[in-house]
């Protein structure tokens, strides 16, 4: 081994070290895990809820998707 891979081992041992310190330290809670890069938004203020229109369109849809599964289960004569 040359002096150059020595002192590369040497510095990734001390990386693992700190890392483990760190660990130790923080409990695991901010080492472990990176932060985000921007803050979670918080929802302030109301639900949305769909528009009259659109609460139709999802009572259509709905209707036929049973309708098709109605006709897949009873048999055709």
């Amino acid at each position: 081994m040359g002096v150059a891979e020595i002192l590369n081992q040497i510095d990734h041992e001390i990386a693992q070290l700190r890392k483990a310190r760190a660990l130790l330290l923080d409990g695991g809670s901010q080492a472990a895990r990176k932060k985000p890069a921007t803050p979670p938004q918080k929802s302030g203020g109301k639900k949305r809820s769909p528009s009259p229109g659109g609460r139709k369109r999802i009572a259509n849809t709905a209707q036929r998707r049973r309708v098709e599964q109605k006709k897949k289960k009873s048999p055709s004569k």
